[in-house]
This record gives structure tokens, sequence and C-alpha cells, in this order.
């Protein structure tokens, strides 16, 4: 959301851009930006015209050269004008990186928090540490909407074949109720019955 002499500059160079730019107006719904777009870009001339706060993706906030004491907290990052291309292009594809991954790295199970790049489990100021597989379980329990077979996850979690004549699941599954009872005492995180694991 800038002004014509920007938005068109920013046309020109949109084939050597790694990011599709989309113009907007300042009718816009906040929430139709945040499903849509990864990086909001806006200038000083239609701050006024938006609710920034109602929009929870990356923020830059492109500055005139003789632009000063504009207020920039509400921005992730404030560039100014004349932009070298190569550093704008890498800073909106960084920032939208960072965003998305920050956004993907902590799910809320229940009453806890899966920290997917400290690779814990949460409950207050508890936590216990969690391996990759404990993780990506917990993930794929958390996300199915039915309870996980015992073949499924032997194969698609600890990439044993079906046909092992093993109590990998159970003794992997045992061990990680354990961590979890003792460290949170809660003996039904992880549930079993005939029909599979769930939470």
């Amino acid at each position: 959301m800038c002004n014509e002499n920007f938005n068109n500059s920013i046309n020109e160079l949109k084939p050597f851009l790694g990011f599709v730019l989309n113009k907007i107006s300042a009718e816009i719904d906040p929430k139709s930006i945040n499903l849509k777009n990864e990086v909001f870009i806006v200038d000083t001339s239609y701050i006024q015209k938006i609710s920034l706060d109602k929009i929870n993706i990356p923020k830059i906030l492109i500055l005139k050269q003789n632009e000063k004491n504009i207020v920039k907290d509400k921005f992730d990052l404030a560039l100014k004008l004349p932009l070298n291309i190569i550093n704008f292009n890498r800073q909106v594809i960084d920032l939208s990186q960072k965003h998305k991954y920050g956004k993907n790295s902590l799910i809320s199970i229940k009453n806890y928090i899966l920290d997917k790049n400290m690779r814990i489990l949460k409950y207050g100021n508890i936590s216990i540490k969690v391996t990759e597989k404990e993780m990506h379980f917990i993930e794929e329990l958390n996300n199915c909407l039915k309870p996980l077979k015992r073949d499924f996850i032997l194969k698609n979690i600890w990439g044993y074949s079906s046909e092992t004549d093993t109590h990998t699941v159970e003794t992997h599954i045992y061990r990680l109720r354990q961590k979890i009872k003792n460290q949170f005492n809660d003996e039904n995180f992880i549930k079993h019955t005939k029909e599979g694991y769930s939470l």
C-alpha cells in the first residue's frame, strides 16, 4: 500500500523479485491481508488510513528520504528511499521466512505448547525435552481426527516396516508417556484404545 510512483517502479521490477507483489486499497479488510499475503508494505501516506494493529503479518514501512520522526515501532522493518532493489528483495524474503518459521514452530496442544525449535513440550513454566520422533508423533496425533494405528505409527513416524515384529511403537510411546507423567503428572495426554493412539 504505497504511492503511485513507488508502485509503478516496483511493478516494472516484478520479474526480478523473489516474491509476488499485490497492490491493495486503503478500504481492504485487514483479515484478507493476513490470509493472502506474507508481508505488508506501506508508505507514510497510508499509515492513517488503515488499522495496523489488526494486521498480524510482518509490516514494512517505506520512508521518503526527507521523512523524519515517523513512529516506526509498529513496523518490523523501515526502509528509506531510494531503495537498492537487491537488498529490498532480500529483506522482504528474509522477513517473510522468519515470520513463517516462527509461526510454525509453536503448536498449541490441549493445555500444552509444543515448541518445535527448542524441541520441548511446555505446560506453564514446566517443560520436558522431546526427541525429533516424539515431536513428530505428538504433532501427528494432534493433526489426526481419528486414532492412529500401530502400523501407521511404525511406518510413518519411526520408519520401520509394518512387518517388523517388535514392540518398537509401544516402547517409544511408553517412554514418552512416562516422561509426561513424571514431569506434568498427566496420565491422559496420550490415550490408547483398541482403535489406536490419540490425544
